[in-house]
């Protein structure tokens, strides 16, 4: 694997000697990332509203389904599709329908995409800048050349909104599979849907009021970085911390189809750091605290799910479902 490669080619001894640095203070990490998923979950709410007057699910219960969605993507081999999925589902408990559930998810996905890129150009931003300043030609030339498809990237939300908001994308997509599957259900299923998801893309406060909550969230991550290497005795300024952040998050979700991004982060780290004077343990001890955070997040999240689950087949087998 690529990450077992990383760490080998390390100085272990220093990588570890890094790591004993930070000690218990880097368990701070963990209530951190509270407020990582608290953004997304008012900005999901927003976006849920005119479906839940009611407030069946409200923002606690976003927050928990906010944590289940990324501990599925980021621990387990989905693709990081798998924690949309499930997420929808898990509106439904609290008896919201599929088609407007599934339309947030859809929504709440194109604006991640759209906070994941202008996150990635402040940081290719501040990298050029740093480079410069610094006389580190090559940096600054290796940063332009990423600025160039990072430039055209901005296309793809911009084309998937236009795409959802002016065509029965699903619709047509389920009329292609019910040729095979002969399945009625799945079509009206789908209409419902594109109907849902042009409805959302319509409300325009919601949109930017979740957007910005999104972009904020992404960002809180750059603090990880600065108080990472401030307990581990290379302390950087936030600007660094951000460019450091904002890169590697853009590398981790382009390779999505790598399990957990393992390496892809890693890497990522070592290369930025280099390029403020981080060495390769130092950006591997940094790496390490962030995934033993997303560990410990994790892991509560789904064992919650996971007995919430059987709670309901215990229920559906006893004729009384949760």
């Amino acid at each position: 694997m690529l990450l077992a490669g990383l760490i080998a080619r390390a100085d272990l001894p220093g990588l570890l000697q890094a790591l004993s640095l930070g000690g218990a203070q880097l368990l701070w990490l963990v209530p951190y990332r509270v407020l990582f998923f608290l953004l997304y979950a008012i900005g999901w709410r927003a976006l849920l509203r005119p479906y839940d007057p009611e407030h069946r699910a409200g923002v606690g219960y976003l927050f928990w389904v906010s944590a289940v969605r990324e501990s599925i993507d980021r621990l387990l081999p989905v693709a990081s599709v798998g924690g949309s999925v499930i997420g929808v589902r898990l509106l439904r408990w609290r008896g919201i329908a599929s088609g407007p559930a599934a339309a947030t998810v859809v929504v709440e996905i194109l604006l991640t995409l759209l906070s994941l890129w202008l996150f990635m150009v402040l940081a290719l931003s501040l990298l050029i800048e740093h480079a410069l300043a610094t006389g580190e030609q090559w940096h600054a030339a290796t940063a332009l050349r990423l600025a160039i498809p990072a430039s055209v990237g901005l296309f793809i939300p911009i084309f998937l909104v236009h795409w959802l908001r002016r065509g029965d994308v699903f619709g047509r997509i389920a009329g292609q599979l019910r040729h095979f599957s002969g399945l009625d259900r799945l079509s009206s299923g789908a209409a419902s849907l594109d109907t849902e998801l042009r409805a959302c893309l319509g409300r325009l406060r919601p949109l930017a009021g979740a957007g910005v909550l999104e972009f904020l969230a992404l960002l809180s991550g750059s603090l990880e970085n600065w108080y990472v290497l401030r307990l581990l005795g290379h302390p950087i300024d936030l600007r660094a911390a951000i460019a450091m952040e904002g890169l590697s998050v853009a590398a981790r979700q382009l390779a999505f189809v790598i399990p957990g991004g393992l390496g892809v982060q890693e890497g990522s780290l070592m290369l930025l750091g280099h390029s403020y004077g981080i060495n390769a343990e130092l950006a591997l001890a940094l790496s390490l605290a962030k995934r033993m955070r997303e560990v410990l997040c994790a892991l509560p999240a789904l064992l919650s799910w996971q007995w919430l689950e059987m709670r309901r087949l215990r229920g559906a087998a006893r004729g009384q479902p949760e």
